[in-house]
């Protein structure tokens, strides 16, 4: 990394500083948001932007392991697919988060209903129209990239989609509880799931089976001691959670991949949205005899795809900690995330 950007200043920090995703906090940044949506709400999107920079600079400056996690994954996405001209630097890792900040307003005025739908192109969801018509319901994987929100878009054009959201922590519940407030009538629920166990699958069984969706991300390790699988991801091998599949594969229904992201946006101008949406599996099937394999498969297949979506957004990739080593830290996590229910 360069040296410019960890300096002896951030050192004694990284020996206490958490690494695990669910140990680094969000609450300030998504407090700090919602205070500048109600300013973009009184003004306008050009006082928020004003606004913005000190927050998303400061952000930027008291989150070292954020920053190096920044720096590390645009330095690998140009390493794999040559994007910019030269290596990444602070510019392009401050740029980062400036996208980020950007699309959490984004998230809210989705969730509020208030994002111009003209702007979001959606394509693949006609896999989707044919089973809520069927009353069947199936299983979305996604990630934290881009502005997934907008799947209210096509809730809204679909009357018949139920979207159940599968979260893992309270900084997750915490910002939903804030999306809410924009929204009590949204079409979108959040559901904190810290542990999968019988009553959990059963739950989930019982709304895919009226016809409803289940989400779930398959970019971060859950903080509870669970089995991971691993895939190439930038040319590097990274931990991911086999959550998504094992799910799919008890509830016998369709996989999808569900992205949201900017359109034409490798240098972070991108103003409009591309939902996507493409079948992974019709349905997971784990055998017995090669059950890691299997999931191992599918979570290549996931990891290449995700990949191959990025490079088009590159700067919509929000996984702000180390993520190639991020099964390393899960064991450090469950406590505090026990800590918090």
């Amino acid at each position: 990394m360069n040296s410019s950007m960890h300096g002896t200043d951030d050192k004694p920090a990284e020996s206490a500083a958490p690494t695990h995703w669910a140990q680094i906090g969000e609450s300030t940044f998504v407090a700090g948001m919602w205070l500048l949506f109600q300013v973009h709400r009184v003004l306008g999107r050009w006082p928020f932007l004003l606004c913005l920079y000190p927050v998303v600079t400061y952000y930027w400056l008291s989150r070292p392991v954020a920053r190096r996690s920044s720096l590390e994954y645009l330095r690998r996405m140009q390493d794999a697919h040559g994007l910019w001209k030269s290596t990444p630097g602070w510019r392009q890792s401050l740029a980062h988060f400036r996208m980020f900040a950007q699309v959490i307003l984004d998230k809210m005025l989705a969730i509020s209903g208030s994002y111009p739908a003209a702007r979001v192109n959606i394509s693949g969801h006609e896999a989707i129209l044919e089973l809520i018509a069927r009353g069947q319901g199936g299983v979305f994987v996604t990630a934290h990239m881009g502005c997934i929100e907008l799947c209210q878009v096509l809730a809204e054009k679909r009357k018949g989609l139920r979207l159940n959201v599968l979260v893992h922590t309270k900084h997750a519940e915490q910002f939903n509880r804030v999306l809410d407030r924009l929204s009590p009538d949204n079409k979108v629920r959040f559901l904190q799931v810290t542990d999968f166990n019988a009553a959990t699958a059963m739950m989930l069984s019982e709304r895919v089976a009226q016809g409803e969706f289940i989400a779930i991300a398959g970019d971060r390790v859950p903080v509870q001691k669970s089995k991971t699988t691993s895939a190439q991801f930038l040319d590097h091998e990274a931990p991911f959670p086999s959550g998504p599949y094992v799910i799919a594969a008890l509830l016998k229904c369709p996989l999808f991949l569900m992205t949201c992201t900017h359109m034409d946006n490798i240098n972070g101008n991108g103003k409009r949205y591309a939902l996507r949406i493409s079948e992974l599996a019709a349905q997971v099937e784990l055998p017995r005899a090669r059950r890691a394999a299997a999931i191992a498969d599918y979570a290549a297949k996931y990891a290449h795809a995700v990949e191959e979506r990025l490079v088009a957004a590159p700067f919509d990739w929000f996984n702000f900690f180390p993520f190639w080593t991020q099964a390393d830290h899960a064991g450090d996590a469950a406590a505090p995330a026990q800590q918090q229910r």
